[in-house]
C-alpha cells in the first residue's frame, strides 16, 4: 500500500475500510542471514537500509517489548548536525541529509520540520568557540550562521537578554535543523523494512548468544534459538546488559535522561533553542506544549524514570533563559536510558567475537543520528567494512587512545 493524498480521499469515500497494519506480525524463522537485536530507531533503520540499499532479504529484528518502546519514543525529537570534530561532524551531516529525504524515501509522514536550531552564547569566549564550530560545520557541507544579539532579539524577543549572570550575546543558528515525530520515524522504518520482507518480531527477548570457538552463530531468545550468519546489537541503554551475555564488558555506562512537556500554549517558539550557560533545550510541539530537557541523572540506572534534582536544574535553566514559562504548568515527564560512552561519541564496529557487531554509545545524540546510524551499521553488516563517515567510531579507540572527545565529558555527569 502506497500512501498519498489520493489514497486518503479514496479511503474516506469507502469508509476507511481499506487500511491495513503497517507491518506484519510474523513468527521467527529458525535461521536468518542477519539478526538485529533491538527494535528501536537504530535497529529498525539498520534493517531498512539492509533490505532497501544493500539487498539483504533474510533479515529479522528482535524486540523484547513492543516496537519503539525504548529511547525512540522517549526523547525530545531534535535533529541537527552542529558538531565540531572530524570524527563526528561529517557523520551527523550525512544523517541530516538522510532526514531531508526520509519521508519520501519510506513513504510515511514522520513530521520532519526543519524549523532551525539556535545555540545561544553568553560570553566572548563562547562566541569564538561557536565561530570555530560553525566553520567546521560549513567545511563538512552543513549550514551555519553566527548571529549577534540584535539578530537573536529579532527572532525571539521574549528571551532574557539582560540576565545579570547569563546575558545573551548572540547564537549559532543551523536553519536546516529542527524536529521530527519520533514515533513516526519508528513506524516509517518498520513499515519500509517489512515491505522488503524483513521479519519484525516483537515480545522476543534475547537471553544469550550462540557462540562457538569465538564465532557467533545466532541468539537464544524467549521464543527459542534463532541462528544467523551475523548478529548486530543496537539496544541503546541496555547495551551493557545484553553484551555481557556474550562475555563482553564495554566502555559504556547507562544513565536516565529526563524530558518534560508543559500544558498547551499559543505558538511562541517556532524553532529549537539551547541555553549556552547551562544544559537546557526547548522547542514547541504541534500540540502547543513546550518540550524541554537537560542533563542526564547523576547516577547509573536502568530505570526509565528520573529524580527531582534534575527536574529542578532543568527548570532553573528554563527560567534563566525565559522567565515567562514560570507560569506554565508541567504536564508530564519521562526518561530514556542513555548508553554513555567514555568520550561522548558512539561505537559502530565489529566486536572481538566473529559475526557479532555493535551499535552503541550514543549519549545525547541517538535520535538525531537515527538515519546515519542505521545506514552505517547496515553498511558494516553487509560489507564488513565501515562506512566512510563512521570509520573513527571504532570500539578499540579507548585502548589505542584515538578517542573523539567532542565535549570532554563522556559518561561523567558531574563534569557536564
Amino acid at each position: 500500500m502506497t500512501y498519498s493524498g489520493f489514497r486518503i480521499l479514496a479511503e474516506a469515500l469507502r469508509g476507511h475500510r481499506g487500511w491495513r497494519p503497517l507491518w506484519r506480525d510474523p513468527d521467527p524463522q529458525p535461521e536468518y542471514d542477519i539478526i538485529i537485536v533491538g527494535g528501536g530507531g537504530h535497529g529498525l533503520s539498520t534493517a531498512y537500509y539492509l533490505a532497501n540499499v544493500f539487498g539483504q532479504a533474510r533479515v529479522a529484528v528482535l524486540e523484547k517489548g513492543w516496537l519503539g518502546s525504548g529511547n525512540i519514543g522517549r526523547n525530545t525529537t531534535i535533529i541537527r548536525s552542529n558538531y565540531l570534530l572530524p570524527g563526528n561532524q561529517p557523520f551527523y551531516e550525512f544523517s541530516m541529509k538522510l532526514w531531508e529525504g526520509l519521508e519520501q524515501d519510506f513513504n510515511l509522514n514522520a513530521m520532519v520540520s526543519q524549523r532551525g536550531v539556535l545555540n545561544l552564547y553568553h560570553s566572548d569566549g563562547q562566541r569564538d568557540a561557536y565561530r570555530r564550530r560553525g566553520n567546521a560545520m560549513i567545511l563538512s557541507g552543513a549550514d551555519a550562521e553566527l548571529l549577534d544579539q540584535g539578530q537573536v532579539r529579532e527572532m525571539y524577543p521574549f528571551l532574557n537578554f539582560d540576565n545579570a549572570r547569563f546575558p545573551i550575546k548572540g547564537g549559532l543558528l543551523q536553519r536546516r535543523g529542527g524536529t521530527a515525530r519520533h514515533d513516526g520515524v519508528a513506524w516509517g522504518y518498520a513499515r519500509g523494512a517489512d515491505r522488503k520482507g524483513v521479519d519484525i518480531i516483537q515480545n522476543c527477548e534475547v537471553t544469550g548468544f550462540l557462540i562457538e570457538n569465538g564465532v557467533c552463530h545466532g541468539v537464544e531468545t524467549t521464543r527459542g534459538p534463532i541462528k544467523a550468519g551475523k548478529v548486530g546489537v543496537a539496544v541503546a541503554g541496555s547495551t551493557g546488559r545484553v553484551m555481557a551475555k556474550a562475555g563482553m564488558r564495554l566502555p559504556i555506562e547507562s544513565f536516565a535522561l529526563q524530558a518534560f512537556v508543559t500544558e498547551g500554549l499559543k505558538p511562541c517558539i517556532d524553532g529549537v533553542i539551547t541555553f549556552g550557560a547551562g544544559h537546557f533545550y526547548v522547542s514547541q510541539s504541534d500540540k502547543g506544549g513546550l518540550v524541554f530537557g537537560g542533563d542526564i541523572d547523576s547516577y547509573n540506572s536502568y530505570a526509565q524514570r528520573g529524580n527531582l534534582p534534575v527536574v529542578e536544574d532543568v527548570a532553573e535553566g528554563g527560567m534563566a533563559l525565559m522567565p515567562m514559562i514560570g507560569r506554565a504548568r508541567l504536564l508530564r515527564s519521562w526518561g530514556g536510558i542513555m548508553d554513555m560512552s567514555m568520550d561522548g561519541t558512539p561505537i559502530i564496529d565489529k566486536t572481538p567475537v566473529d559475526g557479532l557487531y555493535l551499535n552503541a554509545g550514543w549519549c545525547y545524540g541517538g535520535f538525531k543520528a537515527t538515519p546515519a546510524s542505521g545506514y552505517c551499521f547496515a553498511h558494516l553488516l553487509a560489507k564488513d567494512t565501515p562506512h566512510p563517515t563512521a570509520e573513527a567510531m571504532r570500539l578499540d579507540r579507548f585502548e589505542t587512545g584515538h578517542v573523539i572527545d567532542e565535549k570532554g565529558v563522556g559518561a561523567q555527569p558531574n563534569l557536564h
